[in-house]
């Protein structure tokens, strides 16, 4: 036990010397640590209760309200702090189920093959070709407009592109030397994709995650942008799409509209310089010598 945790700390310890290398990663990841610390302290930072009526409707910034009010009276500011929880709650759990479920598929059609992998390649492409955003919005007008249904959704149409390159890794696991040793001293199937051929393909995997969760907390802010969010949750696409209820941009309350887009903007900004880092150290085609 002791020789294993001093291998995975040696590891954890080479991996972070190669990251701190990379000023993008170091960004990234400095960005992605302020909207988490934003995110936990929510409770103690927020100047006002974001779901209460504490003021006229659509207030100018203030020194009682910094970024004004809403169309209901709503501090603002308080609601775009609050929502850094949703907006992260939403982006790591529907980019964790998708990267889940690609990963499975990934890991099954590469291996067995056939026509296993036939069904699910064409499946895989199926979803690839069908345009992601109007589905999101017809699954999400049936299942109801709630946090759960929108990261269920985002996940359900997110899983392709971790799915394809599982099973390339898988192809190419799955023909080397020690595979074949496995198989000869009579290893399951089960097995080898649990112990051998999945460790293998985890690092690519955690690098494909972060870009992953882009992609869902981008989609979580156009449906809710568009009237398909969870009204009960105040997440930056919902302060978005009261914005636009307010005419916000025609009437000239950029405050209303600014400080939302510049969170979603670099938090996605923060995972996309993480995820280049990543896959530069994890992938082996773009590994640094």
């Amino acid at each position: 036990m002791s020789m294993r945790f001093y291998g995975l700390k040696k590891r954890i310890s080479s991996f972070w010397r190669l990251y701190r290398e990379s000023k993008l990663g170091i960004f990234g990841l400095s960005v992605i640590l302020f909207y988490v610390a934003l995110a936990v302290l929510a409770p103690y930072l927020c100047p006002y209760n974001p779901f209460r009526h504490v003021g006229k409707p659509l207030e100018t910034p203030s020194s009682q309200h910094p970024l004004g009010t809403d169309q209901l009276g709503r501090d603002i500011l308080s609601r775009l702090i609050y929502g850094t929880r949703v907006s992260l709650l939403i982006g790591l759990s529907a980019s964790m189920m998708a990267v889940f479920i690609g990963t499975v598929i990934g890991l099954v059609s590469g291996y067995f093959g056939g026509i296993i992998d036939h069904i699910l390649m064409r499946i895989t492409d199926l979803f690839i070709q069908l345009p992601s955003l109007p589905l999101m919005l017809i699954f999400v007008a049936i299942l109801g407009k709630s946090m759960f249904n929108i990261i269920l959704v985002i996940a359900i149409l997110g899983w392709t592109s971790t799915a394809r390159m599982v099973r390339s890794q898988t192809l190419s696991l799955k023909e080397r030397p020690f595979i074949e040793a496995a198989r000869a001293i009579g290893s399951s199937d089960l097995h080898i994709l649990v112990k051998h051929i999945a460790p293998n393909v985890v690092p690519l995997v955690f690098a494909n995650a972060t870009i992953a969760v882009v992609d869902a907390i981008l989609s979580e802010s156009f449906l809710s942008f568009l009237g398909f969010g969870d009204p009960r949750t105040p997440s930056w696409g919902m302060i978005l799409y009261y914005a636009r209820k307010a005419g916000a941009m025609m009437n000239g309350l950029w405050w209303f509209v600014i400080p939302p887009g510049i969170c979603i903007m670099t938090l996605a900004l923060g995972f996309a310089c993480m995820n280049y880092s990543l896959d530069q150290i994890l992938n082996p085609r773009l590994r640094r010598r």
